[in-house]
């Protein structure tokens, strides 16, 4: 697998919460090769499912969203469009191209006034949403006839390098993360397992996780790994808040992490001669794994993060090693794991 190729292939969706059916289509397609079986639910969940053979065996789930932050069209002004907001930075809205998820797509930009024609006291000040909106460049009557109230937008954005060994897109959050899954299958796809190994690409984490948690209760695992992102260091960041570029993933610590999952990660890494990085969580993650650890009678729960830049952004960055590392550490963790996990 390319997993430079896979993340610009997953990253070319617009699929905010809520609307991934284009996202999900190009996570199943790129699934199935890898799995016995696969499946969408009734939520939108894309599920593979890899069976071991052995009767009663425990089962393992990996998960990783696929929906990105993004905007809902609320209105419609002169031709302009009003519209809410989910995960975005407001920062980077004016001026910004979108993408407005209509048949076929359209292009739409933020509206800004220009600083020779602002006030001074506002120059320096964030735009308040209310004060947005979004030119299509159309008049009132074709914009209510082609973009109707409720259609998705997101951040229009390419794919590029970034140096060497860095990549910048839309979406890495999180479909970097799920793109490391697809290398986890790969990674195992000859090795026998002791567990049934499932794989969740879930929808609507950035309103509250309830596709994994969906998932979870379905499925039932007995232990599960939530994979996303978590703050790549920059210049500005803080070192306690922040994780090196290309150090490895960031094993979680906290009440959202069973401690054995905990050593077994590290234990792992190290076998594997790896760098990892250390992420104290000391409440809710953030992330899928808060939501499934306590689906149906509890599940035991491990978050694994890749560390990426300007997070929530149209320019994320992630690097491809760090990428690479998840998927090795994950296989080598599910690798003989009903044999060994602490009940």
């Amino acid at each position: 697998m390319d997993i430079r190729q896979t993340i610009e292939r997953l990253c070319g969706s617009g699929a905010p919460s809520g609307f991934e059916g284009h996202a999900a289509a190009v996570a199943r397609e790129l699934l199935e090769p890898l799995m016995d079986q696969v499946w969408t639910d009734r939520l939108g969940n894309v599920i593979g499912a890899r069976r071991c053979g052995r009767p009663g065996a425990k089962k393992l789930l990996l998960d990783a969203h696929l929906d990105e932050v993004g905007m809902v069209v609320t209105g419609h002004k002169d031709g302009f469009l009003r519209f809410a907001a989910n995960g975005v930075d407001m920062r980077m809205l004016p001026g910004r191209e979108l993408t407005i998820l209509t048949d076929p797509p359209m292009l739409g930009v933020v509206a800004c006034l220009p600083p020779h024609v602002l006030p001074a006291e506002d120059r320096e000040k964030a735009p308040e949403l209310k004060d947005l909106l979004i030119d299509v460049g159309l008049g009132q009557e074709e914009a209510l006839r082609r973009i109707p109230v409720g259609t998705p937008v997101v951040y229009r954005s390419g794919f590029s390098r970034l140096g060497e060994r860095q990549v910048c897109a839309k979406a890495l959050d999180d479909r970097a993360c799920f793109a490391a899954l697809l290398r986890t299958a790969e990674l195992l796809r000859d090795e026998a397992l002791d567990v049934d190994l499932y794989i969740l690409g879930s929808v609507c984490e950035e309103v509250g996780g309830v596709g994994a948690r969906v998932g979870a209760q379905a499925l039932a695992p007995d232990f599960c790994v939530a994979v996303d992102v978590t703050h790549g260091r920059t210049l500005d960041s803080s070192k306690d808040e922040s994780f090196a570029m290309g150090g490895g993933p960031a094993v979680g610590l906290g009440p959202n992490c069973a401690r054995w999952m905990v050593r077994r990660l590290l234990d792992k890494a190290a076998a594997l001669d790896m760098a990892v990085q250390k992420e104290v969580m000391e409440g809710s993650t953030g992330t899928n794994g808060w939501e499934m650890q306590i689906a149906n009678e509890g599940i035991a729960t491990a978050v694994l993060s890749i560390p990426l830049k300007y997070m929530h952004t149209p320019v994320e960055v992630v690097e491809l090693s760090d990428v690479e590392d998840t998927a090795r550490l994950l296989a080598a963790f599910a690798a003989g794991l009903g044999e060994e996990a602490v009940q």
